[in-house]
């Protein structure tokens, strides 16, 4: 598997004050807790840490039905994209997540769905991605924030 980050331009686009999915500015403010993960690094934004919240849509091109929007965190300073073969070991703890495939054209694949405890992320998501068919699948926390995308290795 291949497990990436948001892509560093769009991360640098949103520190800089670029509009997000609904045409506004990233919100600065602290982080709560330790359950704020940065879409960028994967690593998790520590309690007190000026963080960006904004509106992301994790899909190239024009909108579309399946193109889903919704908030995720970033951080506000500069850290390093995620590019990897796993996903990062503080995944195991969301529980439950959600998972879903992707066709070649952003389309939802209904028949991947699947909602799963954090500790069976990998396995789940190398499941889905031995169909052909599947171009990528998105992780997903229970409340529906997008986390990664993950690819074939």
């Amino acid at each position: 598997m291949r497990v990436q980050g948001i892509p560093t331009d769009q991360f640098e686009h949103f520190r800089g004050g670029g509009a997000d999915a609904n045409g506004q500015p990233p919100l600065v403010t602290r982080s709560e807790g330790g359950a704020n993960p940065c879409r960028h690094c994967l690593g998790l934004i520590a309690d007190g840490e000026a963080k960006l919240v904004l509106s992301y849509r994790p899909f190239e091109g024009a909108p579309q039905p399946y193109a889903e929007t919704g908030p995720i965190f970033l951080h506000q300073t500069t850290c390093e994209r995620y590019d990897g073969e796993t996903l990062p070991a503080w995944f195991a703890f969301m529980d439950p997540a959600a998972l879903r495939g992707y066709d070649a054209n952003d389309w939802i694949r209904y028949e991947t769905g699947r909602i799963v405890p954090g500790r069976d992320l990998t396995q789940a998501a190398a499941e889905i991605l031995r169909d052909e068919s599947i171009a990528y699948v998105h992780v997903r926390s229970k409340f529906g924030c997008f986390q990664c995308r993950v690819d074939r290795a």
